[in-house]
């Protein structure tokens, strides 16, 4: 048993009972941004956030478990993403990424934007030529300290 067969079990639970990440997030008490990451492996749940999940997708003590232990980050399979939706954010660091840190060190200065300090909104854009996926992510700005 590992983290990764929990999360392979948690998407069939998901897909069998024919859950929503919103009416899921509701339920562990968190946005559905933090709580599809947590589900797919990427968070750590507490142990309330845990008999919640065990319960939701009918999980072991074992498994339940392995939702509270700090996970190995960062989930993609190749160096460069092969879905396509992933390699479209792939796409826009590798064009944007460095107009980003420009911008950035610009208005902060040398620093970091921190993806622990970090929330993100993900929101469906009414738009007459075609509906837009409008996201936002904030992080605290960590500036590099001299010693």
């Amino acid at each position: 048993m590992d983290r990764t067969l929990v999360t392979g079990k948690i998407i069939a639970a998901k897909v069998r009972k024919g859950l929503h990440w919103r009416d899921i997030a509701v339920s562990i008490g968190q946005s559905k941004e933090w709580t599809t990451a947590a589900c797919l492996g990427q968070m750590t749940f507490t142990k309330a956030q845990a008999a919640v999940a065990q319960e939701l997708f009918e999980l072991t003590d074992e498994e339940c478990a392995w939702l509270q232990i700090v996970p190995y980050k960062g989930s993609l399979a190749t160096p460069v993403p092969t879905d396509p939706l992933i390699y479209r954010w792939y796409e826009i660091v590798s064009v944007y990424g460095t107009t980003i840190k420009e911008l950035i060190h610009e208005e902060f200065g040398d620093g970091i934007m921190s993806a622990i300090d970090f929330s993100m909104d993900i929101q469906r854009e009414a738009d007459p030529k075609g509906d837009r996926v409008n996201v936002v992510l904030s992080g605290k700005f960590l500036p590099y300290k001299t010693y």
